[in-house]
């Protein structure tokens, strides 16, 4: 995993503290002190005071060292781009001295191998493994140092699998991954992070994944991203989710994103970041344009009996389970008003997993 230059700041000598460099301002005065005092001894002895008082540094001496040593580290800190987070958020924020991991996809071949994999598992989501497919194959023809997915917007019925589809990608890959409910987020602080002022100051979850697992394009998901609401703040300005994802989504400005909570700069810019939606009706015109937007359809009912014979045999039912399971989806009409759904196998899957498994009963 190649490592990635992702805070836009240096990290100074965690030595280099105020105390210390007050500490060395002194050694200095007295030093030169005592070389004055063995230069020009007293001419006789009615100059000679007491030896203690005349090496000993004023109380002047020492708050001036004291403004000097506060001065020199603020010097520091402005320089290195750390002036605003304080002691506790720059010790944080060390774990990225040396950069971040980008995980990388080998060769062209491994992309195909990948993509093959997840097509196979939901083939009816072909639209978006096509997306992650290419992105695989040119990060790699195109020599990135690591894996970009261009920002998605999966746009679909619910229960087709788009937040499965997402993690399975993630794990494929190797990335750390997350997804964030929109609806349960407050505007756009729980993604972007809130900056101080606000009762819940913050910094955004995207950043605290890749400050935790120190790899530097992981998947994000949106999920309801179209139902999310905006909260505002007491000059009546608007802070809504979609609005604060533009800079995120666009590679310019996503490599000089700025933290509002840290406000510091990071290099975002190989994020992955897929949108979920039930409909594009909501989101604001600037968010579609900087993503490429996939319809996707409801699963077909042969892709749902596949899936639910694939999903038993990873778990290891039986055979009697997994037909029951198959029969019963088959089963349903081909004009029937209610059709059923991923979230549908799922369950099945899951009640028949509980009852294989459930204690004897004497």
């Amino acid at each position: 995993m190649s490592r990635f230059p992702f805070v836009k700041a240096s990290f100074p000598d965690p030595a280099l503290t105020p105390r210390k460099i007050r500490t060395h301002l002194i050694d200095v005065q007295q030093r030169l002190r005592d070389r004055r005092a063995a230069i020009h001894p007293p001419q006789d002895d009615t100059d000679r005071a007491d030896p203690a008082e005349e090496l000993r540094l004023t109380e002047r001496a020492y708050r001036r060292a004291d403004a000097r040593a506060k001065r020199l580290h603020d010097d520091i800190l402005r320089r290195s781009g750390l002036s605003h987070p304080n002691r506790d958020e720059r010790e944080k924020l060390s774990v990225l001295r040396d950069g971040v991991g980008l995980v990388r996809i080998a060769s062209e071949d491994r992309a195909d191998e990948l993509a093959a994999v997840l097509h196979a598992e939901m083939p009816w989501m072909a639209p978006a493994t096509g997306h992650a497919w290419q992105a695989m194959r040119r990060s790699v023809r195109e020599g990135w140092p690591g894996f970009r997915l261009p920002p998605v917007i999966l746009d679909g019925p619910p229960g087709i699998g788009k937040t499965r589809w997402a993690r399975r990608l993630g794990g494929l890959i190797g990335a750390a991954s997350m997804v964030i409910d929109a609806m349960g987020e407050s505007a756009s602080f729980g993604v972007t992070g809130c900056q101080r002022g606000w009762g819940s100051a913050r910094p955004g979850r995207v950043l605290e994944l890749i400050m935790t697992d120190l790899t530097g394009n992981p998947i994000v998901v949106i999920d309801e991203l179209d139902k999310a609401g905006s909260a505002r703040s007491n000059r009546d300005q608007s802070y809504g989710l979609a609005e604060g994802l533009l800079p995120l989504l666009e590679p310019a400005t996503a490599a000089d994103w700025t933290c509002p909570y840290y406000r510091l700069g990071f290099d975002m810019s190989f994020v992955g970041w897929i949108l979920l939606t039930n409909s594009l009706q909501p989101l604001p015109e600037p968010l579609l344009g900087r993503c490429t937007v996939l319809r996707l359809q409801a699963v077909d009912l042969s892709d749902l009996i596949g899936f639910a014979e694939r999903e038993g045999r990873a778990r290891a039912l039986s055979d009697s389970s997994i037909a029951s399971i198959t029969e019963a989806l088959a089963a349903v009409a081909p004009g029937a008003a209610t059709r059923p759904s991923l979230r549908t196998g799922l369950r099945m899957l899951d009640r028949a997993a509980d009852l294989e498994h459930r204690p004897m009963v004497i």
